[in-house]
């Protein structure tokens, strides 16, 4: 049995202690609700699959309101995995991905959120944020590059414009992809080993491998400052990939059905409108 809303996010929002959130404290290898992999994969392929489809094009089909899937992690978290195994089942013609790296020039002569507003979901769309507007705090904060006046400002910021998306009609689903630095080394390892794989693999990963505790630190401080009602923050755990695949469709799922929606029924005369398709005599 699919649990509810309710449940998935008492079970994996953050829960800040003293303004902060330790990341240590969330085990990023454990699977709630779910008993074993093989269980996981067959609902995923099952039931999730259609039911994902089916809500999501209710969402397409209302245009009325928009949901936006933000996905932040470390290198090899499974943004993009995320995206492959979940996100593709529903009806792409609804669906907006954008991937946030290094900004371009022109990215970087505007505001900072301004590249974020370009990729938005418009109504009736599922917008996906693969990394999103928290590189441009948690990095920063880390490298040291802007000041902390300016981090504060920023998180201010990023409250105001989650707030307005969620006045406008825009829900957000916010989720820290969280793996262990053991997870990760694996991953990085089998990238290396695979012809098909290797070129996802970057000298700079390592880069920020070695600040590993700064960035857990970071994502802490920041994940307490930016979780709120309209946007909160959902710590998902990401060592067994089938885990979170099938967590995220199932949050997936029970927002889309929260939403209450029905398909629309225009204001045609269908009797009128059957005569007119029966075949000439």
């Amino acid at each position: 049995m699919t649990p509810s809303l309710q449940e998935l996010q008492k079970e994996l929002r953050v829960a800040p202690i003293n303004g902060t959130v330790t990341m240590a404290g969330y085990d990023p290898a454990v699977t709630p609700f779910v008993d074993s992999k093989a269980e996981a994969t067959s609902q995923l392929e099952g039931e999730f699959k259609d039911r994902l489809f089916d809500q999501h094009e209710l969402l397409f089909a209302n245009e009325t309101e928009s949901l936006l899937l933000v996905l932040q992690g470390l290198d090899c978290s499974g943004k993009n995995g995320t995206i492959k195994h979940v996100v593709i089942r529903m009806n792409p013609a609804g669906v907006r991905t954008a991937s946030f790296t290094k900004p371009t020039e022109e990215e970087a002569n505007h505001h900072f959120l301004w590249r974020h507003r370009q990729q938005l979901p418009g109504p009736g769309q599922l917008g996906v944020f693969d990394r999103s507007h928290y590189e441009d705090v948690l990095v920063p904060k880390v490298l040291g590059t802007v000041s902390d006046d300016e981090i504060k400002r920023r998180i201010g910021e990023i409250n105001e414009f989650e707030s307005d998306l969620a006045s406008s009609g825009t829900t957000i689903i916010k989720c820290m992809l969280h793996i262990s630095f053991d997870e990760q080394r694996e991953r990085f390892l089998r990238r290396l080993r695979r012809d098909d794989k290797r070129w996802k693999f970057s000298e700079a990963d390592l880069d920020t491998r070695r600040r590993w505790d700064e960035f857990q630190a970071a994502y802490g401080e920041t994940l307490a400052a930016t979780s709120t009602d309209h946007a909160p923050w959902l710590v998902i755990p990401a060592d067994n990939k089938w885990y979170r695949n099938w967590v995220i469709a199932a949050l997936l799922i029970q927002t889309l059905d929260s939403l209450g929606l029905d398909y629309p029924q225009p204001d045609l005369h269908v009797d009128d409108l059957f005569t007119r398709l029966q075949p000439p005599n």
